[in-house]
């Protein structure tokens, strides 16, 4: 039977995590169908339509899938659901709110946050902050996933496009509104696509001190992240967080500053394949998985580095 993969966007341009989706839905097996639910984004459909794997992309268009309300969502995939056994969606603060709702409504358990595909019905997920790793059998009628994007490869672009169903949209059930949101403008990438980050924790004393990872950022075309003890302290907005109730990153460069390493934070960056740290307390837990690790006072050590940037070309 087919699966359902859950298409992320916002209804002008496709997600990258949904293409790293569709790679772990490709390895359950089956036909592969995306879903697009939005208001005027029939480009965004096209846009799936032409990833590898992909076999059909169902494309709903109403006002009330514009801004991703998690209900109005669910009561379409739950519809849908009748025809697939297992749908699938990015571990993205969307793909959290609406797949919970789903698995409820199916009246089955949800798998969270796969970091691996066994077989169609076997998957591995991390616990104990990744830790460990828990192998999950689920032998149901229906599966609800939520995949962790760090763990898949991005799905290519294939060699035919994908046909294009349109469906008409579900009732709304009306429990919810959209009232309003403010989005954080940036020119630097962001944390969960960018292929370089560079964090600041505790350590940097203030906000006013993020002006010095700022610059790197610029120069290296990074992204610039934190720690929770970093946004706790008011020193970032929440959206730089990273670690396990923050976002989950694995950059091919991650620079740690001012960070000691705590589990909660470890595990939404150990999977980095490249790490830095730079800390004053060489018994810091952070430089237990330091690719490069310099034992330093960061207010000297990150204005050195900016002038070897400036030195090289940057």
């Amino acid at each position: 039977m087919a699966v359902l993969v859950i298409g992320e966007h916002d209804n002008s341009e496709l997600k990258d995590a949904t293409a790293k989706v569709i790679s772990a839905a490709r390895e359950i097996g089956g036909p592969v169908h995306v879903l697009i639910a939005g208001k005027n984004c029939s480009d965004v459909a096209a846009e799936a339509a032409a990833i590898e794997g992909v076999d059909k992309v169902i494309l709903a268009e109403a006002d009330i899938y514009e801004n991703r309300l998690a209900e109005p969502l669910a009561a379409l995939i739950v519809k849908l659901m009748r025809n697939y056994e297992a749908t699938l969606a990015p571990a993205t603060t969307s793909g959290k709110n609406v797949m919970p709702r789903v698995a409820a409504l199916l009246d089955v358990p949800q798998i969270s946050e796969i970091i691996s595909v066994v077989d169609d019905k076997t998957f591995e997920r991390p616990v104990y902050a990744g830790n460990a790793v828990q192998t999950v059998e689920a032998d149901l009628p229906k599966k609800v996933i939520t995949v962790r994007t760090t763990a898949f490869g991005a799905a290519g672009v294939g060699d035919e496009p994908a046909s294009i169903e349109t469906i008409d949209p579900e009732d709304d059930p009306a429990i919810s509104k959209f009232v309003d949101e403010k989005i954080s403008q940036s020119e630097r990438p962001e944390l969960t696509s960018a292929r370089i980050i560079i964090s600041g924790g505790r350590g940097m004393q203030s906000g006013d001190n993020f002006v010095m990872l700022d610059k790197i950022a610029d120069k290296l075309g990074a992204a610039v992240g934190a720690s929770r003890a970093a946004v706790d302290a008011g020193f970032v907005p929440n959206e730089y967080q990273v670690g396990q109730t923050g976002k989950v990153v694995a950059p091919d460069l991650y620079i740690a500053v001012g960070i000691s390493g705590a589990i909660q934070h470890l595990a939404g960056m150990k999977d980095s394949k490249v790490i830095v740290a730079i800390n004053k307390d060489a018994e810091a837990p952070i430089f237990e998985i330091a690719d490069y690790g310099l034992v330093a006072d960061l207010f000297q050590a990150v204005p050195e580095l900016e002038e070897e940037l400036k030195k090289a070309g940057y």
